[in-house]
């Protein structure tokens, strides 16, 4: 396949596409660069995984004008992660040359985010609140702004972000050019992004157009909420395994760490409640391999590329089928393989099959034996030793002749 885009480009910018070693450009870079170097307002939804990041940073970083020592592109996040891993991008794609960047998120010092300002970043990029503060403050001034991209636009185009986003458009120039990026649009959330843009050429990348996906999609069942840890626990303990397990919100990410650390197991954690500081030592420990999982709440890890990210778990199942996209979308990413792992009750089962259908995609369903995901039908030729999780009743009988309840966890064990 032809990369005439890149081929066009600056020398810095060709150098490190082929240090990268990639062969080709993604679909959804060969369709939306040539328009954004067009200078056309883009809307663009293509699958997690895809490229995205590069489609629009690359033509961003080729039109940067050096002389003029001022903000010419604002890119919005709708989380401090997301924001700080699109800076790391900045800072790969303009090594060897002039441009610089810099974020501008919720949380941080404000003065030393002023104290950035001062060195006048060609490129922005920050959360909703953040950069509309120091908008307010007059302290980024937009009418120099030439470009503006909303990144996880489904994210930002909703009631708690949506005025705010608004309020930063209109601060800018009304010949800006405007970029809007999804991994999934909702047809109301595609309507109010077009009204945000001048006559937009809209880009729909679809799953038949991506390489065949190398991603097994596993679950298994459990009967009882309590045994979720449990069957965590022992899919962590396989070797070489690195995931990114996903829980519904900070409560449940405490109490599921707290137990993870009581079986020993070291865990990284990502949420929005952490600090930058807190959030960068997470991210760079897991990458070190420090600990075999990071648990996230789906906005802290919205956006977030992994390399070499083995698995994604599914601990709380999510509510809607975009999550599950935008979940398992962390793994296989560009072709890699990967596999992810649902933990769901019987109800989340049925719920869990009908996204599969919708998805097109081949689900497996495995047990837990020996801290092993195996086939219920190799598991039965197997004989009854090992650790076994279940989570049915097993009637017992008391020295005393009555009967008692109890569940068995493992090879036995009564809780």
């Amino acid at each position: 396949m032809s990369k005439p885009f890149i081929d066009t480009m600056q020398p810095f910018l060709k150098e490190i596409w082929e240090k990268s070693n990639f062969d080709a450009a993604t679909a959804v870079q060969e369709q939306a660069i040539p328009l954004i170097l067009e200078g056309k307002d883009v809307l663009v939804e293509s699958p997690t995984g895809t490229g995205k990041t590069l489609a629009y940073l690359l033509p961003i970083i080729e039109r940067i004008d050096t002389k003029k020592q001022h903000p010419q592109t604002v890119i919005v996040a709708p989380s401090k992660e997301l924001a700080m891993q699109i800076l790391s991008e900045i800072q790969k794609w303009t090594d060897g040359s002039d441009i610089t960047g810099a974020s501008f998120i919720g949380g941080a010092n404000i003065k030393r985010q002023t104290e950035k300002l001062k060195k006048r970043p060609h490129i922005l990029v920050g959360t909703p609140g953040r950069l509309q503060e120091l908008i307010q403050m007059k302290k980024i001034k937009m009418h120099e702004v030439t470009t503006i991209v909303l990144d996880e636009a489904d994210q930002l185009l909703v009631p708690e972000h949506k005025k705010t986003i608004e309020n930063i458009i209109k601060s800018s120039m009304q010949d800006r050019q405007i970029l809007l990026f999804s991994a999934t649009l909702k047809k109301e959330t595609e309507t109010q992004a077009v009204d945000l843009l001048k006559e937009p050429t809209i880009v729909t990348i679809s799953r038949d157009e991506l390489p065949p996906a190398k991603v097994k999609h596993i679950y298994t069942v459990i009967k009882d909420h309590r045994d979720k840890p449990n069957v965590l626990a022992n899919l962590l303990r396989e070797p070489g395994i690195k995931a990114l397990a996903f829980v519904r919100d900070i409560g449940n990410l405490a109490v599921l760490t707290e137990k993870l650390i009581y079986k020993q197991l070291n865990v990284g954690l990502l949420h929005s409640d952490s600090s930058k500081q807190e959030r960068e030592n997470a991210l760079k420990n897991f990458r070190k391999d420090e600990y075999p999982v990071l648990l996230a709440t789906d906005v802290a890890a919205r956006g977030l590329d992994i390399k070499e990210l083995s698995h994604v778990i599914h601990y709380d199942f999510p509510e809607e089928i975009e999550g599950y996209v935008h979940r398992s979308g962390r793994t296989g990413r560009q072709g890699a393989e990967g596999t992810v792992i649902s933990i769901v009750t019987e109800r989340e089962e049925r719920k869990l099959k009908q996204i599969a259908k919708e998805l097109g995609i081949k689900l497996e369903k495995k047990v837990v034996f020996s801290g092993k995901l195996m086939e219920e039908e190799d598991l039965k030729a197997r004989k009854s030793g090992g650790r076994l999780i279940t989570s049915g009743k097993k009637k017992a009988v008391n020295s005393n002749g009555k009967k008692k309840n109890h569940r068995t966890v493992g090879n036995g064990k009564k809780i």
